[in-house]
């Protein structure tokens, strides 16, 4: 009997140390999140560009992170209303807004990322203040990208709009044309190549950048960095905002290893948003 009992406590003790053996093996603590993917949802591009080269930093510091693609500027709202996603990195602050409104959502910008500026190009003019009378000018001819255009035609001192039409504006809003432009409205994705026809063309910069145009060149005035409409932001469902990781992530866009790959790859293009 005292040899059946002495078997027993062996046995006993055995599956005891097998057992703290294993709540061991995991090699995690209790709240240990260090395993945990960040997903930040880009559009193809520029902006999933810059989130893999932020990824990249975030991976120095131990966080993991993960860049989802999308095609569309609907879809990435959605996954990070949803809980699908953990940050969004494509959109102004304009466009967020309308999404939480037209949504019921809660989303919220953590910080800026890079300017997508709009500007004016020309192949013929080098600059506005020797514009020929009568020039023609191509403008989107969407509502909100051609309201966009004139409103920097206005900037420029080309024109005057009626007063508060904002980015509604359209080319019967203009009350005041001095050079007696000629607008000509296009697709957006046209515009580029309507440079060899047109006197000056206002191009939002994914177009300059797929139309291959140079900045430096055929650049003549922009939107300044503190337009909204420029300014890229990394947006965060608003039950999130104060997440320590993701503060983290939004300082890294302004990191120097991320603005070197930017002003590397972009060659003036893009640059970080401040």
């Amino acid at each position: 009997m005292n040899l059946k009992k002495a078997l027993v406590s062996l046995v006993a003790l055995s599956l005891l140390a097998v057992g703290i053996a294993g709540c061991g093996s995991s090699g995690k603590k209790a709240g240990d999140n260090s395993g945990k993917v960040i997903k930040i949802g880009a559009t193809a591009g520029p902006h999933a560009q810059v989130a893999e080269a932020v990824a990249q930093e975030a991976k120095k510091q131990g966080l993991n992170v993960k860049v989802v693609e999308f095609s569309d500027y609907v879809t990435p709202d959605k996954a990070l209303a949803e809980g699908e996603l953990d940050l969004a990195s494509y959109q102004h602050k304009p466009f967020m807004e309308n999404f939480n409104k037209n949504n019921n959502a809660h989303l919220v910008d953590i910080g800026p990322t890079i300017l997508m500026r709009m500007g004016i190009y020309s192949d013929k003019v080098k600059d506005l203040k020797a514009l020929p009378a009568g020039a023609t000018v191509a403008i989107p001819n969407d509502p909100t990208n051609g309201g966009r255009g004139l409103l920097l035609l206005q900037k420029a001192g080309l024109l005057k709009l009626k007063e508060g039409v904002g980015f509604k504006a359209t080319v019967k809003d203009v009350v005041d044309n001095p050079h007696k432009l000629v607008f000509k409205e296009l697709e957006a994705a046209q515009l580029p190549r309507s440079l060899k026809d047109v006197d000056l063309a206002v191009i939002t910069m994914n177009y300059v950048m797929s139309g291959g145009l140079d900045v430096k060149k055929q650049g003549l005035f922009w939107e300044d960095n503190q337009e909204p409409l420029a300014v890229m932001i990394l947006a965060v469902d608003g039950k999130n905002k104060d997440n320590a990781d993701y503060q983290k992530i939004a300082k890294l866009f302004h990191s120097d290893a991320v603005k070197k790959y930017i002003a590397d790859t972009f060659k003036g293009t893009i640059v970080p948003a401040e």
